[in-house]
């Protein structure tokens, strides 16, 4: 039978009896089937994320660290580290005339069909910017057609400090917009400018970070659920393509660099699989919260994880419960589960109508006689809170997991300007799968200029530690 969905797929954020995605991947849980879903490309914009069920695991893309990186070699002996695709064979290393065609109109600037006909590119290293309506790949057609011997292709500003990788016809590397705009004033400083491209292999002590076009929270149809859920490598992966993307026809190496949360959502999907393998008695909650609670909030450096588009620490909103660490999750201590019926409370809390809620659950429901809950009262791995004036407490059941005879002790980072307790202070287990309950309770202490702060609870023991994010926005 089938274990796991894996969606690529997103349509705006609907209320979920208008989302045919969160109903159907209400009727999978309902069956056991975990879905892993993509939370959408429209980031950094807040709001962006998609697929924002709580059934559904959404996943944000992030960066591996592994690159094929170019140095790019001014002829003022600036030099700039990039990424690239196309392997330099038999490219010279020497400084080549380069150009920027866009001083002469915009059209040129990005290389568009015809734009490059009057200018002479022949020979040259060739500054376009990317046009969001072409392929990067496309843009490579037009040059390599005039003549051009190579191209630098200049991110857009979203992307001013990373570049996003396809396959290319020629030999051509991506800046990010910052670098960009320094070539290209560089290029204005001299009449003869040149450039050498050089191959070397490079990594990234800084990765995973946050990919630029990784749709962001808060939860538009449900703010009381912090979406994305993790983000997983989404930037620069290596995929099965229908067709060659290098022109060659008698080829069935028919592969493509591509990007996006299409990307980290199977490398999500592959990971639950891998966990319902070893674990075949767990629900599709208890995998997803053993992905969550493990994750990983810090880079390769040890340092917090940035949005790679400004290098700032990336926002609950944009990682979710952090990196996903596969070794980890299969050993998570705890897990926060959550059954098929659980959901219906919640979402009589969501105010849908008998007849809104019947659509997702597919069965009668009266939610006149259900006792209706928050959306932060659900069995949730992550908080997100709406904290005015008042005291909020929240309730969550943790199941054991791990060794039988375990003790765990809570550790709080609060977020500012909000004071945290959780009762009791200390859980003990004597027994697998044995279930306890604890209240948390959110106090504004003081007046914050921020409209919104993050934290993290943890539970700790000698050999777990299980981590549930805090988002708290300020009413």
């Amino acid at each position: 039978g089938v274990d796991v969905i894996s969606i690529s797929y997103g349509s705006p954020p609907l209320p979920f009896y208008d989302d045919p995605i969160a109903s159907a991947a209400f009727t999978a849980v309902r069956n056991g089937i975990f879905v892993s879903c993509a939370a959408g490309n429209k980031g950094p914009d807040p709001s962006s994320s998609t697929n924002g069920a709580p059934w559904i695991l959404t996943v944000g893309a992030s960066t591996t660290d592994r690159s094929i990186v170019a140095s790019a070699q001014l002829g003022n002996h600036a030099t700039y580290d990039v990424e690239i695709l196309f392997m330099l064979v038999n490219f010279t290393s020497m400084q080549l005339p380069l150009v920027y065609p866009g001083g002469r109109n915009s059209s040129a600037a990005f290389c568009l069909p015809g734009s490059l006909n009057n200018i002479d590119v022949k020979g040259k290293v060739v500054v376009c910017e990317r046009d969001g309506n072409m392929r990067r790949n496309e843009t490579e057609y037009y040059v390599k057609e005039a003549g051009g011997a190579a191209m630098i292709l200049i991110s857009d500003k979203f992307d001013a400090y990373s570049a996003i990788l396809e396959t290319h016809v020629l030999p051509a590397v991506q800046v990010g917009y910052a670098t960009g705009e320094s070539i290209k004033a560089y290029i204005n400083s001299t009449s003869s400018p040149t450039v050498a491209i050089l191959l070397r292999t490079g990594n990234k002590k800084s990765a995973p970070e946050v990919a630029s076009l990784s749709a962001r929270g808060p939860n538009k149809v449900s703010p009381g659920i912090l979406k994305p859920d993790i983000i997983g490598p989404g930037v620069s992966i290596l995929a099965a393509w229908p067709s060659s993307q290098e022109n060659i026809t008698k080829t069935k190496a028919t592969f493509e660099i591509a990007d996006g949360t299409s990307m980290s959502c199977p490398h999500l999907s592959g990971i639950a699989a891998l966990l319902k393998s070893t674990h075949p008695d767990w629900s599709p909650a208890a995998i997803k919260s053993a992905i969550m609670t493990t994750a990983d909030i810090v880079n390769l450096e040890g340092k917090p994880i940035i949005n790679n588009y400004n290098l700032l620490p990336a926002e609950l909103f944009a990682v979710g419960a952090g990196h996903v660490n596969p070794s980890k999750a299969n050993d998570p201590g705890l897990i926060y589960d959550i059954q098929p019926d659980d959901y219906v409370p919640y979402l009589c809390g969501l105010n849908y109508t008998d007849q809104q809620l019947q659509t997702i659950v597919d069965h009668d429901v009266q939610c006149s006689k259900v006792a209706s809950i928050a959306e932060a009262e659900l069995n949730y791995p992550s908080f997100s809170i709406k904290l005015g004036s008042s005291p909020q407490t929240y309730n969550r059941t943790i199941a054991n997991v791990g060794e039988a005879n375990s003790s765990y002790t809570h550790q709080i980072v609060a977020p500012e300007g909000v004071e945290i307790s959780v009762q009791p202070n200390e859980i003990s287990f004597t027994e697998r799968n044995q279930k306890v309950t604890y209240s948390i309770t959110f106090t504004r202490s003081q007046k914050t200029s921020a409209s919104y702060a993050q934290g993290y609870l943890s539970w700790v023991s000698t050999q777990h530690t299980v981590r549930s994010p805090i988002a708290v926005s300020f009413e």
